[in-house]
């Protein structure tokens, strides 16, 4: 968080002169503050001996809140502000980045860092026992965690039959996995997401009519194996085990799984058939994620 300093001396306002500069030249990027509006912060910087940001609070044309993303872009830890994009609010690790919930989010990227992808590996499916358990959502701002770090994150939607990437991105309805998986699309389903520096995200596409075959097929072996050598980190959200046996041939290609499981709803029967179908199909269950919402 950014916090306001006292008056600097003479050397530390000569040293900082490179960061007004930046955070000005920032702020005006993003359309905070109009050029009229910087020579006024900077005739206020100069008579009060005070930095950029702190001379454009005092005139009210910006927020904490603002200085706070503006650090976040310098140091390439981008996020949102509420309202400034059509993303879905429970993306929480966009909007809401230093929220004790968002902290758990990282705790769970360094683990899976640690205990998997440090090994070489690339590939993670997400799986949940139901729709409402979260795990779309979850996947979503693990993935987004994941592109803060500065790894070239790809989410995949690999739920072809009720998918929900393409709403919490506000994708639309384009081509997707599926087209790519039936010869009528290449890679240019694949969306960069602007908002952030690493994140990528290939949405489910045309819903099918045989979303297991699809999925079984060599094409999409093939498919994830390139995946894998394009991005840092390609992140699978799976269809619910509830839906179907259509999880299976994606869990089985990433190799690894995370179980999202929610409090006081998912039942532990469920979850140990959950994981000896995972461990069926040779997958490796990397963790189990408590949600409580």
């Amino acid at each position: 968080m950014h916090t306001l300093s006292p008056a600097p001396t003479g050397a530390e306002r000569a040293s900082a002169s490179g960061e007004h500069a930046s955070i000005g030249s920032v702020l005006l990027e993003m359309g905070k503050i109009t050029p009229e509006n910087a020579e006024r912060v900077l005739r206020m910087q100069k008579e009060l001996g005070i930095r950029f940001g702190e001379a454009a609070i005092k005139l009210g044309l910006i927020t904490d809140a603002d200085i706070q993303q503006v650090l976040a872009r310098q140091f390439d830890y981008p996020y949102l502000l509420e309202g400034e994009s059509k993303f879905s609010p429970k993306l929480v690790a966009a909007y809401q980045p230093f929220t004790p919930q968002v902290e758990a989010l990282r705790a769970v990227r360094s683990q899976l860092m640690l205990r998997w992808f440090t090994q070489g590996r690339k590939a993670l499916a997400v799986v949940s026992l139901d729709e409402e358990d979260g795990g779309s959502i979850f996947a979503a701002n693990l993935a987004v965690v994941f592109s803060q770090l500065g790894e070239q994150t790809l989410l995949v939607d690999g739920n072809l039959r009720a998918p929900s990437q393409q709403q919490i991105f506000d994708l639309g309805n384009g081509l997707g996995l599926s087209d790519i998986l039936a010869g009528r699309a290449g890679q240019e389903a694949v969306s960069r997401i602007d908002s952030f520096v690493a994140l990528s995200v290939l949405p489910s596409g045309t819903l099918p009519p045989n979303p297991q075959e699809l999925l079984g097929r060599d094409t999409f072996r093939n498919l994830s194996a390139d995946l894998e050598q394009r991005y840092d980190v390609v992140l699978y959200d799976a269809p619910p085990f509830a839906t179907g046996a259509d999880a299976l041939p994606l869990v089985a290609r990433a190799g690894g799984v995370i179980i999202v499981v929610r409090k006081n709803r998912s039942r532990y029967n469920d979850i140990a058939a959950l994981s000896d179908r995972i461990a069926q199909s040779g997958a490796q269950i990397v963790g189990t994620v408590l949600v409580d919402h």
